[in-house]
């Protein structure tokens, strides 16, 4: 689909937000390499690199508002959230949700579920080349990611580590205890919890409130386990794996 200079600028005023500056940047970003054009400098023309520029501004984009949103989380734990805000799938989404999809160029029909999410971090390094790193965060967030996306609700999915943790003591016949404390700091009040099994510590978490840091301790708890069981061969979190040794404190 060859789109005119006016359908382009229309589109990202419409669905981004902002009106476009050079909208050959665009063109590029929503160019397959199956309509590649040989450049001026001789190489093959089409989003691809735009793709690379645009997967480094999100990360970054991302990583800068999961920090400023969760300020006492861990590096852990802000990876892991950014990892289900910009991952191949959550992105391909999106990209058909705006309607992106429909925007590409292509040398026929192309059956590859990674074209939108691929254009879509294109895109993103045209806004950037376009308009600045600045602009492009704002446009990012306060016209995408916070209205097309449900950010509190995603970082919630399949994460009640507590009750997995639980669940799974009981069916292998484990005692879990949760115990907490209150860790002093100059600026807010937080809260450590500490998972013994068996009465053998097994992991501990640090966050703003006791929930959180129940959460976190299990959902270290579980990654021991399973990472343990592979160790040994076993199935994951067998009986017989956490009656011989204890496991290393999370951090």
């Amino acid at each position: 689909m060859v789109l005119t200079d006016k359908q382009i600028r229309t589109y990202f005023k419409n669905i981004f937000g902002f009106r476009i500056r050079h909208v050959n940047l665009f063109r590029t970003a929503l160019m397959h390499r199956s309509v590649s054009s040989l450049s001026a400098l001789g190489h093959r023309e089409n989003n691809e690199r735009l793709e690379f520029l645009g997967d480094a501004v999100l990360g970054t984009v991302i990583a800068d508002f999961l920090c400023r949103k969760y300020p006492t989380e861990t590096e852990g734990v802000l990876t892991q959230m950014r990892s289900k805000l910009v991952n191949r799938k959550r992105l391909g989404d999106l990209a058909i949700k705006l309607g992106l999809h429909d925007m590409v160029e292509t040398a026929g029909h192309i059956n590859s579920k990674n074209i939108p999410g691929n254009t879509f971090e294109a895109v993103v390094g045209a806004i950037y080349r376009d308009q600045g790193y600045r602009r492009t965060a704002r446009i990012l967030l306060n016209n995408i990611f916070l209205v097309h996306l449900d950010i509190d609700n995603i970082f919630q999915e399949d994460t009640d580590f507590k009750s997995r943790l639980l669940i799974w003591a009981q069916q292998h016949h484990h005692k879990v205890a949760f115990t907490h404390q209150t860790a002093p700091n100059s600026h807010q009040e937080l809260f450590r919890t500490v998972i013994e099994m068996d009465g053998v510590p097994l992991s501990e978490a640090l966050s703003n409130s006791v929930k959180n840091a129940d959460q976190r301790a299990a959902e270290i708890a579980l990654a021991s386990l399973a990472s343990d069981a592979k160790n040994n061969d076993e199935q994951p979190c067998s009986q017989q794996n956490h009656e011989q040794r204890p496991l290393a404190f999370g951090n």
